[in-house]
């Protein structure tokens, strides 16, 4: 036996027993998702990249522009307002940075395209949508809407036309929440549907980078027949209370003539005072010429002196004729 032979007899038993190499396995494992990793990211970089073509492109684009400069100044340079921005597409890709502006930016005529975003908030109204109540009743609605524009990007980016989905939406959405509740909650609770159609409108415009600022209800318009019906109800009521409160004046009035009666019934003088200051204020309205009788209590006074100087006349006649016998 060798050398050998002892070395390989004394180390077997131990790698019989060692466990299996899994290190080496877990090793080539992680270089295998190492390697699949960088393939992925080569292969995003890849379509990310704008390729060899467009590298060619702008490269040329550079040169005439240094080729005809200054006069390619016209067309490289663009001004947008303060309520304004621009969103650029450099060969059909979204430039980083985000939408530009206000102010003065920079494109590439040849392979640079943008467009303007307005900031400003847009009113604009919702078309009559013919509704059937919760009491089915059918009533058309208008409405206002206001909004603007919070990220120009998503703007152009996510939806074709911001303005026109916009206005498609609010009709369906006045449709959905006015369908909900009946004829009273809609003419008196105004306030409250459109809180609701705001939020509504919010959460759904949000991915379009619009902000919808504002919702009212413009008008409802009701039925000929049932404004009819509902003006005759209201004229009846509005009657019925008129009538109960021309009654309720009636036994006030009532109450304090009679009170006005038991003062002057104290002082049948008051009576005949009351009676001439009506009369000053019928004279002092117009001028006209009133005749009226005389009272009878002002002269009872006058009356009785007159007859007690008669019957004192009548005695001294009577006196004379007597002496005279």
């Amino acid at each position: 036996m060798t050398m050998d032979d002892i070395k390989d007899s004394a180390t077997s038993p131990i790698i019989a027993q060692s466990p299996p190499p899994q290190i080496g396995q877990q090793n080539s494992e992680g270089f295998n998702l190492k390697r699949a990793g960088e393939r992925l990211r080569a292969a995003a970089a890849s379509t990310d990249s704008p390729g060899l073509c467009a590298f060619i492109l702008t490269l040329i684009s550079y040169l005439l522009i240094v080729a005809t400069f200054p006069f390619s100044l016209c067309l490289c340079i663009k001004v947008v307002q303060e309520y304004e921005r621009a969103v650029i597409f450099r060969l059909g890709r979204l430039l980083k940075g985000g939408a530009k502006g206000p102010g003065i930016f920079f494109i590439v005529p040849c392979i640079d395209s943008y467009r303007k975003v307005d900031l400003r908030t847009v009113s604009f109204d919702v078309p009559p949508q013919e509704i059937l109540s919760l009491d089915s009743v059918p009533v058309s609605v208008e409405a206002v809407i206001y909004l603007r524009v919070c990220n120009p990007t998503n703007a152009e980016t996510n939806v074709d036309d911001y303005s026109h989905s916009t206005r498609l939406l609010a009709a369906t959405t006045l449709r959905n929440v006015l369908g909900t509740r009946n004829l009273a909650e809609i003419l008196s609770e105004r306030e409250s549907i459109s809180a609701t159609m705001q939020s509504s409108l919010d959460d759904a415009t949000d991915p379009w980078g619009v902000k919808v600022e504002r919702v009212e209800i413009k008008d409802v318009r009701l039925p000929v027949q049932l404004q009819r019906a509902m003006a005759a109800e209201a004229e009846a009521a509005r009657e019925a209370r008129a009538k109960v409160i021309a009654a309720e004046g009636e036994q006030r009035a009532s109450r304090a003539l009679k009170e006005a009666a038991e003062v002057i019934n104290e002082s049948p003088a008051a009576l005949q005072l009351r009676y001439m200051q009506t009369l000053n204020a019928i004279s002092a309205e117009k001028n006209s010429t009133i005749i009226f009788p005389l009272p009878i209590d002002l002269l009872s006074q006058y009356m009785k002196n007159g007859n007690s100087k008669n019957g004192k006349n009548v005695k001294s006649k009577k006196d004379l004729l007597s002496d005279d016998e």
